[in-house]
């Protein structure tokens, strides 16, 4: 049984091949014979094989990205690629701003709709949901409402119909609340909203209620207990897209809507669920409110990701731009953040910067810096020298005692 279980690392050799690897495990190569160099050389070639045939079967694709300046840039992704790793690639080719709010946005023409894809996701697998003659669009912008809920969580997680402020302790202790807990807390969203009868452009009034498994409405002559309430959609398997433009396309009673559909759905199709609110705030709280039923702590992780990449990223700008206005003064630092933070629109310092970074000026900053603290040890190192040399000459030294002996040992 052992053997067979050593044999089970080299399962793609024969047997008589994987028990000449297994005898020689660890033996020099000196020592091998003709036989055992050949089995080793073997073993090598196929493993060598095996990898490329693997990496040939991961999904590409070669994708084009639309910028914020109407330009755009041609990249490849593979299927193991995450959108926050992509996006990551976005901002170090593009040397933009650094903010949490970097997204991408997959924009649908034939819908009129759009989402922003959330960072865990994988992005090849949303792409390839497109059909080969589709006009979607995948967008690289700032979006302030992709984290907008973390940076003010009291206009989304209360339930409240006003905005209002709240200090950054009470902040955190509201967020720790939701997304720190055993189990994420959906917020209590409820209220009228205008849904789209299928296949009409009427509009009709609903009382709807956000529940972590999906999303429920009151039946007419009902009330909203629980065992009144029929289910309207569940989650898992579909995405919230913001509507644009409904008013004309639909008829919409507002200009503040949103549509919930299964990604694969592609073009008009009754299984897609469109629905209206009264106000811009009602929309993103049920926006946000779907997001978080859907992907619960994720979302939480995804925000301290980007920022926590967003503050490394300043903090090796501001060591560059430090590096380079110091020239050869050995006495200049980095300037304080705060002093390149601006607020945004929700109310929350962003990290911005106004310097395009290059990797060549990043690591000659590095290198100067390096420099001059081996400069400064060295001449400190000098110095000590120097003092002990005087004090030696000047003091008188004590006779070595037992006690002074042991101390030293």
């Amino acid at each position: 049984a052992e053997a067979d279980m050593e044999l089970g690392t080299h399962s793609y050799l024969d047997r008589e091949t994987s028990i000449i690897l297994r005898n020689i495990a660890g033996k020099p190569s000196h020592l091998l014979t003709k036989e055992e160099q050949a089995a080793r050389q073997k073993a090598e070639k196929i493993r060598v094989a095996l990898e490329k045939i693997k990496e040939a079967q991961i999904k590409k694709l070669v994708i084009r990205v639309h910028m914020s300046d109407d330009s755009s840039k041609t990249m490849m992704v593979d299927e193991r690629q995450t959108v926050r790793q992509v996006l990551g690639n976005l901002m170090d080719k593009s040397h933009c701003g650094f903010s949490s709010d970097w997204s991408l946005v997959e924009t649908i023409p034939e819908l009129q709709m759009e989402r922003i894809f959330e960072d865990h996701e994988n992005l090849v697998e949303n792409l390839l949901n497109w059909t080969r003659d589709s006009q979607n669009k995948l967008m690289f912008t700032e979006r302030i409402e992709k984290y907008a809920l973390f940076k003010n969580p009291q206009n989304y997680l209360l339930g409240k119909r006003e905005t209002s402020e709240m200090g950054d302790r009470n902040k955190e202790a509201l967020l720790e609340e939701f997304f720190c807990g055993g189990s994420v807390t959906v917020p209590e969203i409820e209220g009228l909203l205008w849904l789209k009868e299928d296949g009409k452009k009427s509009w009709k009034k609903r009382y709807f209620l956000l529940r972590a498994s999906g999303i429920y409405y009151v039946p007419k002559g009902k009330t909203k207990t629980s065992r009144d309430l029929a289910c309207f959609i569940q989650l898992d398997h579909v995405n919230v897209y913001y509507g644009q433009d409904y008013r004309s396309k639909y008829k919409a009673p507002t200009d503040y809507c949103c549509a919930l559909k299964h990604p694969q759905i592609q073009k008009k199709s009754q299984y897609i669920k469109y629905l209206c609110c009264d106000d811009v705030r009602t929309l993103h709280q049920w926006v946000n409110g779907i997001r978080i039923a859907k992907y619960g702590r994720q979302l939480y992780d995804n925000y301290q990701e980007a920022v926590k990449r967003a503050e490394t990223a300043y903090e090796w700008s501001s060591l560059s731009s430090a590096s380079m206005k110091s020239g050869s003064s050995s006495s200049s630092l980095p300037e304080s953040h705060s002093n390149h933070s601006s607020q945004s629109d929700s109310g929350v310092s962003d990290i911005q910067s106004t310097g395009h970074v290059r990797s060549q000026s990043i690591v000659s900053s590095i290198f100067s810096e390096a420099w001059k603290r081996g400069t400064q040890l060295e001449e400190q190192q000098h110095t000590k020298i120097r003092t002990d040399s005087i004090r030696s000459h000047t003091l008188p030294i004590p006779p070595s005692s037992p006690q002074t002996t042991d101390r030293k040992s």
